[in-house]
Formats: structure tokens, sequence, C-alpha cells
């Protein structure tokens, strides 16, 4: 098995495993919330009196609000993966010359 290939099979394990784990031991009957709403608890609690600045021009539903999300995350995914492969396609190119430019200084 080549380097590559033992460097992507461990990625998908820690993938897996980071998506398992918490599911595993925190279980389903935890309720999972944001960090907003205990933003929002703690400075209720500290201050009781608190009034915010300002209230949301816009309020999504929750479907809304997770679809919107999905999509940020599929953009920034998208933006990696476009960086990343730029990236390599230019490392890729720089290498070639270099073997190219040294093929040619090479008489033999």
């Amino acid at each position: 098995m080549s380097r590559s290939a033992l460097v992507n099979w461990l990625l998908v394990l820690a993938v897996v495993v980071i998506a398992v784990v918490p599911l595993v031991f925190i279980g389903s009957d935890t309720e999972f919330g944001g960090a907003d709403g205990v933003a929002v608890e703690q400075i209720e609690a500290d201050n009781p009196g608190y009034e915010p600045w300002f209230t949301p021009l816009f309020e999504p539903e929750a479907e809304t609000a997770s679809t919107l999300f999905a999509l940020q995350a599929a953009l920034g995914a998208g933006f990696l993966g476009y960086l990343f492969g730029v990236l390599n396609t230019r490392r890729r190119l720089a290498r070639a010359a270099v073997v190219t430019d040294a093929q040619r200084d090479d008489p033999a």
C-alpha cells in the first residue's frame, strides 16, 4: 500500500471516529443545542435586566437556517477543494518543469 493510500485511509478512519464517538458516548436522549442559546441563558443569568442592543432583521425558520448553514458548508468545502486542486497542480507543474530543465541540461 502506498503512502498516499495509507494517509487517505487514516483520514477516512479519523472522520468516522469523529462522527461516531460522540453519538456512542453522548447517546441519543441528549438534546443538542447551539452556542447562541447557551450564551443568551448565561447573559440573562448574569444580568437579569439586560436588553439586547438590536434585534435581527431576518430570523429564518429552523429548516431554512439549517439549509443556509448546509449551503455555507458546501460552498466552503468547494472553495477549499478548488484551492487544494490549484495548489496541487501548480506543485506538479513546477516539478515537471524542473525535470524538463534537468533533462535539457543533461547531454546524455
